[in-house]
Formats: C-alpha cells, structure tokens, sequence
C-alpha cells in the first residue's frame, strides 16, 4: 500500500507512524510494538523493537502470527486471516482524534482462538465502530500455540502472554499520541482473549496498566505444567528430536504448525486433551489466577465487564455432527463430562432435573460451559461486588443448529453484523438493534465503567441481551451454578472423578468421541 502523505502522523516510542483516515476515522495499522521473535529471540520473552527513522507506513495489518488453519469443519464458520512475515508482533489503532490531549478512552482487545489461532486482522474485529463513538480501540497480535505457549526446559514459560503484557505496557506509554487516555485503559478479550485478560488482570505486573476489563466467554485460568509438556513432547516425538526449544527452533516454521494441529486435532473445551495454555511461573503468573482475583486482592479497583452465550458449547459440538455422537453415547457421554468436570453424580443429576427434555449433548454441553465459564465468572463477581456487570448473550443464529453459540456475539459487540465474515456465524438478517444495544454498552463500560444496568450484588443481576427486548434478570439459572456448591475447588484423586460407567467403556467411548472430534479437523 503506497503511503498517503495527507494521512494522520503519531509518535510511538520507536519512531513516527503514518495512518489512513477512513470514513472519517484514523487507522494505524501494524504497528510493532516488539521485535521479530524469530532468529535468536525465538522462544524468548518479546524486546523491543529497533526505532526507526523518519516517518514509517501504517497503511496495512502487520504479518499475522505463525499459525495452522482451520479444519474445513469450523472454516465455514470462522474467519482466520493469514498475513506472512517475522514482524508478527504488531497492533492496529483506530481513533475518532489522534492528537495528544483528547484524553479518550482506550480499549484493548485480545482476540480468541484457544491460544493456537485468531488475529487482530479478522475483520469482524473492526475497530472502526468504537472510534466512531468516541472509544480508541487497540487489537493486538502474540504468539499463538508452541511458539507462545510451549513449555522447554530451555526457555522461559508464557512468552506468547509476556507479548500481551508488552503490548499492554506500549498503549500506556504511546497512546498518549493517538489521542487516548492511559489512565482509562480497559483491557478486553474473548475466549482465549478473555482468559488471557483475566490471568494479566491478576499479575502483579500489570499494576497500574488496566482500569476496567472485559471478559467474554472465558475466565481466568491455569494449565496444568505436565499437560503442556505432554503436548511439547509428543510433537517432540512426531518430529524426532528433543523436546527443547533449540530443537524446535531448528525444525521448518511450517513443519512445526503441520505437526501442532495434527497433535492438537484431539482437543476440545467439552473432552479435555492435550492443549497449550498460560502456566504458573513465579513471575508473570505466580498464582492461580482465579485464586489472586476472588481470595487475594488482585485488582480490587478494577471494573469489571463479564459475559456468556446462552450455548457456547454449540460451536464446539455442531461442526462434524457431534451433537448426535454425544447423544448417541447417551450416560457414557454424560460420565465423561463428570470427569472433565471433576463432579460428583450430584450435576449431571440436577441438570436432567432441571432439563428433562434435553439431550446427553445439551446436558454435557451446559455442564462444561457452566464449570469453565459461568462458575468462576460467578465467582469473580461475588468477589467484587459493586463493580463487576454479567450479561448473557442469548440471541439465537440464523444457521441451523447453532443457536447462541460460542463467538455469535462478536458481530454484535463490533457492531459488524452485516459483513459476510460475521454472517458465516449469525446468517443474514441479524438485528441491527441488538448490534446496537451490545456496541452502545461495551462503549459505555469503557467510557465510565457503567454499562448500562445495575452491579452485581446479592440479587445476581444479569442483562439478557438477544432474548426479546433487552432486560436485566435476577438470578438466572442460579440453579444450576448452585449445583456446583458441593463440588471441591481442586480436581479430587482420580478414583473420585472416575463415574459409574465401566471403565473400559468410558475409555473407549472417549476415545472414539476425540478421533470424531479428530477427524473434523483434518
């Protein structure tokens, strides 16, 4: 893209950028706030970029995160663009004034992707709405799957979620420049976005950096250390050679993603399996975080924005036809989920109380959703009345079977609902209102902390957005979260957690559920 000289100028800390205005908005795009973490920096906690001289192009999205694709089974739902080059560690401004002293404010956004894909070049990912009302927006990229979450011997832990922590640490020394408030950060996210979010909201690294933050679809959460080697070793193996990050940095960059997603195929949010996720290391993480933000007193002054789909777990069971697999499965299925949940006979029996029209999918589905999500954002506000907001998102899709599945809201939050990528989840017709009503109280929650309906106190309020006229419940479906009042806080011996069916038939059944979820994602 050839630079236009009557574009909008800022100066970041390494040098001048040069954006574009469009429809009556300043867009910088790919602007590095690290070094290539290639080469010698590969493996290794983010640096900061080498400064520049004269004015650098900010015309277009910077390369994208090394990353495999998605199988064809969630492409035809999901957008992932990829944009080749080592300078992956960039972000995108959009701003209504870039001019120091507009003291706007910020929002930062972490995109989704179960850490080993997504981007901030997605284009339902726009940020051009919230500038239009008077929000700066930031998406940010990091390092996704091995690369940023792999654990070696050899390398420090985290490194893809160090990237967020400096990206973080750029918008509130350079935002200054676009005309954003660094003292009116919020820091936003979905899915992997949001569990990200809430592990830097409970760092003691971030003090300071985050005034508000949103989390959607996704809480705050820690990896067991064995399962991600577990993950790193047997890509070791696939490849042979050491499970070191100095033989994985020798292998070819698309040799490595080949061999990720073929381990990674067997994963799910409902079955477990082998995943990369954020770990504690003593330093960026030294506690559960979860455990920081409800017990301890991580970001007691931080307001608090936090939702859910009404059937998150669609997205995860529809692709492939796995609801009619769990069905079929039937009380194996429903045995697994009190494995993957750590619960007693106690849940399962409660929802097909509460259900019992619903299918061994729903049943598992909610079950999941509920012990992931629902629960420790549950949790978290109780923690912090008074300043936490809940919402569910509950309007259902225009597509056959998925009804208000996990990242439907997004084209409603980026109030993008007409363009074909938000429409590959949504269909065609999605109501201009309900994008309205999101947007408008996403904006307001980063203008003043206020999204628009009461804080969560002893009456559970919760804003149901897409289910009729927007309104605020109180205590929905506070059943089924009391359900989980007897479960233990830590994943009991595995005697315990093993349910009544047989276990070579739980074992078995397992496994032919993860080779389906396996095969989809070829």
């Amino acid at each position: 893209m050839t630079a236009d000289p009557t574009g909008p100028v800022a100066r970041t800390p390494h040098g001048a950028v040069r954006g574009r205005y469009e429809a009556g908005v300043a867009v910088f795009r790919g602007i590095p706030y690290a070094a290539p973490p290639f080469g010698p920096r590969r493996f290794r906690p983010p640096e900061p970029p080498e400064p520049w001289d004269g004015v650098r192009d900010a015309g277009a999205f910077g390369p994208t995160a090394p990353k495999p694709p998605y199988s064809e089974a969630f492409a035809q739902y999901l957008s992932d663009p990829a944009i080749p080059g080592d300078d992956c560690l960039n972000l995108n401004v959009w701003t209504p004034d870039p001019a120091p002293g507009a003291r706007l404010p910020v929002l930062v956004w972490l995109h989704g992707g179960a850490l080993t894909r997504g981007s901030s070049a997605v284009p339902v990912y726009d940020g051009r709405t919230f500038a239009r009302d008077g929000v700066v927006f930031v998406s940010v990229n990091y390092r996704l799957g091995v690369e940023g979450y792999g654990l070696f011997p050899d390398a420090p832990p985290n490194p893809g979620l160090r990237d967020q922590l400096a990206a973080l640490r750029w918008v509130h020394e350079a935002i200054g420049a676009f005309g954003g408030d660094p003292d009116r950060i919020t820091l936003c996210g979905q899915s992997a976005g949001a569990i990200s979010a809430g592990v830097l909201l409970a760092s003691p690294h971030t003090d300071g950096l985050i005034r508000r933050a949103v989390l959607q679809s996704g809480a705050p959460e820690i990896s067991d250390r064995d399962k991600v080697r577990r993950m790193v070793r047997r890509m070791a193996a696939r490849l042979r050679i050491p499970a070191t990050a100095e033989a994985f940095a020798a292998v070819d960059r698309e040799l490595l993603l080949r061999t990720q997603a073929e381990v990674g195929r067997l994963s799910s949010p409902v079955l477990g399996g082998p995943a990369f996720g954020v770990v504690v290391d003593g330093d960026l993480v030294p506690r559960d975080p979860l455990k920081a933000l409800v017990e301890g007193a991580a970001a007691r002054d931080v307001d608090l924005l936090m939702g859910w789909t009404r059937d998150e777990y669609r997205l995860w069971l529809v692709p492939g036809g796995l609801v009619e697999h769990v069905d079929r499965l039937g009380h194996v299925a429903l045995a697994g989920a009190m494995a993957r949940c750590h619960s007693g006979h106690e849940v399962p029996r409660g929802y097909r109380a509460l259900h019992p029209e619903a299918g061994a999918a729903e049943i598992v589905g909610q079950m999941v959703t509920d012990h992931l999500l629902r629960v420790p954002l549950h949790r978290l506000a109780d923690a912090h009345p008074g300043t936490s907001h809940l919402y569910e998102f509950a309007w259902p899709s225009l597509l056959p079977g998925l009804r208000a599945c996990h990242a439907l809201e997004l084209g409603f939050v980026f109030d993008s609902g007409d363009i074909p990528e938000s429409q590959k989840l949504a269909g065609q017709g999605a109501p201009h209102e309900l994008c309205d009503e999101m947007h408008r109280a996403w904006v307001r929650f980063a203008t003043s902390g206020d999204p628009g309906w009461e804080a969560w106190d002893a009456s559970h309020p919760v804003r149901i957005f897409g289910d009729g006229v927007a309104h605020t419940a109180y205590g929905p479906r506070d059943a089924e979260v009391a359900l989980w009042s007897a479960v233990p806080r830590t994943p009991p011996p595995r005697p315990a957690a093993v349910p009544r069916a047989p276990g070579a038939e739980l074992a078995s059944a397992m496994r032919r559920l993860r080779r389906s979820v396996g095969a989809l994602r070829r």
